[in-house]
């Protein structure tokens, strides 16, 4: 008797794990797709400097790998099944590699390795990425803000902040991070057309 209790109580939990099982969510990944910057005809730096680019800085929120929504300005949510397949922080990092080569600001720029070889560092961060579900339709809002350190005097030469908010078209998770890919292009072109405003008129100057 007390075999088939045990035999029947092994068969129950069984069915119970394969009937979990198979109702199980299986979460979907996204990746932040920025446009590699075009190619610039100019053969010369405009102005004669190095530049080092430190990965971009995220709160901690954002490290979690679950895309973020709000429900209210002091609310954070997480999506459980919707997750960033590559770290955010490290695609915009690449890509403003890319554009301040594309831009031919300056004559070298590089990944930060740790040394101070260059003359400048370039320090960023990802302030939000976000879903936003209040005060109006479902939005993104993508805030990058970033500046640029002179290493031989330790003085900051420019600062930038590109605040970007964007509708998004359809209400699921696909147009959200759509919408973000748009919103952070956008905010990585406007720190580029700052940088390059102030040091294209340093370059002029007497």
């Amino acid at each position: 008797m007390m075999k088939s209790l045990v035999k029947m109580s092994v068969c129950a939990l069984t069915l119970l794990i394969v009937s979990c099982g198979g109702g199980a969510r299986r979460p979907h990944y996204y990746a932040l797709e920025i446009p590699p910057a075009p190619d610039r005809t100019l053969s010369d730096a405009r102005f004669p400097g190095t530049v080092a680019v430190r990965r971009f800085e995220t709160p901690s929120y954002l490290r979690e790998g679950r895309i973020v929504y709000r429900q209210a300005p002091e609310e954070v949510g997480f999506y459980d099944y919707h997750r960033w397949a590559a770290d955010p922080a490290e695609t915009v990092t690449t890509a403003m590699i890319e554009a301040l080569r594309s831009s031919r600001l300056f004559s070298s720029v590089k990944r930060y390795d740790g040394h101070n070889q260059q003359d400048y560092l370039l320090v960023g961060r990802i302030e939000r990425l976000e879903e936003i579900d209040y005060g109006g339709p479902v939005r993104v809002e993508a805030k990058i803000s970033a500046e640029l350190v002179n290493l031989r005097t330790g003085a900051t030469e420019w600062t930038g902040n590109a605040p970007q908010v964007l509708n998004v078209d359809n209400r699921n998770v696909g147009s959200v991070v759509r919408a973000m890919n748009r919103a952070v292009q956008n905010g990585i072109d406007q720190l580029m057309a700052t940088l390059n405003q102030q040091f294209s008129a340093r370059k002029h100057d007497p």
